[in-house]
């Protein structure tokens, strides 16, 4: 059902830091199709601005960071068009799922939004089981029918009630880690803020939780979820995983444990 004859319009939206290296092939996936892109910079030093500029001008920086998701809706502030497509500087957009995403913009459901296959290469090749694949995720909804929830970090859509979530085709290819130096980096970011966020919230652990955790986590990643199909690389995965999680876990014990004495 549809609410009239105008043709919706669709704006894609990026929250980004030091993004020079991966944002011009995102930009350059959605150009020509989309009918606005609203970047939201949060203090890049590169030259990520320099690049944004060449495809929109609508460019903006909110360097006081509060966490993705309030980033996030930060960013859809921004935003004037009827759909707010989401998308990270390491994503691009491949032409099936392009087509599939200009389709459901154009049927212009009412309470509606839509989840995308997210396909990632990691360390020289396209993770297909280990729990990544179809890695689906909320992305593309109306900017009245849903907003980005507070969390600090694995923020997610919150949708008005009596939403229905369609699958759409096509993949989004998502080039996650340039190298082992970079995921290091990056899980450590997060496990930071998975530990202040629960913190926040008083939450509690210990060692034994962690290591209990961390192991579940490999078995999942790498049994369950098959991620010995995806070779060498899927054992990698499982194995970093499940030290990214027992990191988490540990950092929020540490805080509990005495401070150092005066």
């Amino acid at each position: 059902m549809t609410r009239s004859n105008t043709k919706a319009t669709l704006s894609a939206a990026l929250i980004v830091k030091n993004e020079a290296k991966n944002l011009a092939a995102c930009l350059d996936s959605l150009t020509g199709w989309v009918d606005d892109i609203v970047i939201l910079d949060s203090g890049s030093t590169d030259d990520t601005q320099a690049i944004a500029e060449k495809y929109t001008s609508h460019f903006y920086i909110k360097s006081d960071w509060q966490g993705f998701g309030l980033q996030r809706q930060a960013a859809q502030n921004y935003v004037t068009t009827d759909y707010v497509l989401w998308i990270d500087a390491d994503e691009v957009v491949t032409e099936e799922l392009r087509a599939s995403i200009l389709n459901a913009v154009k049927q212009k459901k009412d309470q509606t939004a839509y989840r995308l296959n997210r396909k990632s290469w990691v360390f020289g090749r396209f993770i297909e089981h280990s729990g990544w694949y179809p890695d689906r995720v909320t992305r593309l909804h109306k900017v009245n029918e849903g907003r980005y929830s507070d969390d600090l970090v694995h923020e997610k859509v919150l949708l008005n009630e009596a939403i229905t979530l369609e699958n759409l085709n096509g993949d989004l290819t998502h080039y996650t880690y340039n190298d082992l130096q970079h995921y290091l980096v990056k899980s450590a970011s997060y496990a930071k803020l998975s530990a202040d966020q629960k913190e926040q919230r008083g939450k509690k652990t210990s060692l034994s939780n962690a290591s209990l955790h961390a192991f579940a986590c490999f078995v999942k990643m790498y049994l369950v979820k098959r991620g010995f199909l995806d070779g060498k690389q899927g054992f990698l995965l499982a194995v970093l995983s499940a030290h990214s999680t027992f990191v988490k876990y540990a950092d929020l014990w540490i805080r509990s444990q005495p401070k150092r004495p005066k």
